[in-house]
């Protein structure tokens, strides 16, 4: 199963400028983006990529939180450098909300970046 809404799936500036990519805050995760060419003065390639990713992959767990129903996608993520590592995007449907929205992603076990 897809994603709701897949097609309008928000991913804000911050959750990749101030997060994904800040070495400060990302606890790791800039520097593996990093390594597979994404960089913070170019956030829409991230972005896109992170959308992709959502869209072609099926759900691969749910869960109903406190704040709405959270989705688990795991799979192959395109990267700026050619290569294709494994990756898990979180999204979360907000109570009262139809669309997605994403809360982090970060590489799955075991990938490497070097």
């Amino acid at each position: 199963m897809k994603l709701p809404n897949h097609k309008k799936l928000i991913v804000e500036k911050s959750k990749i400028t101030d997060y994904l990519l800040s070495e400060e805050k990302s606890g790791g995760k800039s520097a593996f983006y990093m390594a597979f060419g994404f960089e913070r003065e170019d956030w829409l390639t991230l972005k896109e990529a992170l959308l992709q990713h959502a869209s072609s992959h099926e759900i691969t767990h749910s869960s109903e939180t406190l704040h709405g129903i959270k989705y688990i996608i795991e799979g192959e993520m395109q990267t700026p450098d050619g290569r294709s590592p494994q990756v898990r995007s979180v999204w979360i449907v907000d109570t009262g909300k139809d669309v997605p929205r994403l809360v982090t992603a970060y590489p799955l076990e075991g990938e490497k970046h070097d």
